[in-house]
Parts: C-alpha cells; sequence; structure tokens
C-alpha cells in the first residue's frame, strides 16, 4: 500500500469517526429526570403540599409542565435542566408540608 491510499484511508474514516463522536454527544431525551420530578410532584402532593407548601408546590408544577413542552419539543437540555428543578421543589414543596403539618397538629 502506498502512501497516498494511507492517507486516503485515514480521510475516509475521518468522517465516520467524526459521526460517531458527534452522536456520542447528543442529549438524550431526559425520561428518568421527568419521571423522578412526577414522582417529586406527586410525594409533596401525598403530604399535602397543596394546602401547607401550595406557592412551592405550584413552582413545581409549572416547572414539569415547562420541562414536558421542552421535552415534546426536542429541547432535551431544558427539559431535563427544568425537571430537575421542578423535582428539587417538588422536594422542598414535601419538607415544608410535612414540617408545617406536624407544627399545626401540635398546636391543636
Amino acid at each position: 500500500m502506498s502512501r497516498g491510499s494511507g492517507d486516503r484511508w485515514k480521510r475516509l474514516l475521518a468522517v465516520p469517526v467524526s459521526l460517531l463522536f458527534l452522536a456520542a454527544c447528543a442529549v438524550a431525551p431526559p425520561v428518568q429526570e421527568m419521571s423522578d420530578a412526577r414522582q417529586a410532584v406527586q410525594a409533596a402532593r401525598d403530604a399535602q403540599a397543596q394546602r401547607y407548601a401550595v406557592d412551592v408546590l405550584v413552582a413545581a408544577e409549572r416547572l414539569l409542565e415547562q420541562a414536558a413542552r421542552d421535552l415534546e419539543a426536542g429541547q432535551y437540555r431544558s427539559a431535563r435542566d427544568a425537571a430537575l428543578e421542578a423535582k428539587e421543589q417538588a422536594m422542598r414543596s414535601r419538607s415544608l408540608a410535612i414540617r408545617r403539618a406536624t407544627t399545626s397538629d401540635s398546636a391543636l
């Protein structure tokens, strides 16, 4: 094999290798993050966050809705970010609800 044909093979392989690299860097749909956020919102509701921490629960629900819209639009990175923030807010809402419910019950 001559030197020129070796260079040609390197150039030919560079394209598929580059495409594989780009595909590996692509952002996947945030399926797990969406599921985690939905479960966290449900856990907050189960802890009566709609009664004891409604403002934080509403923020979590809005973020989850935004994540769903972003997911539908194929904007996976922003969907992931919104889902992670929704989960965080939902967990905060649940904690607040539990604390406030306990305080409310002990005041009786």
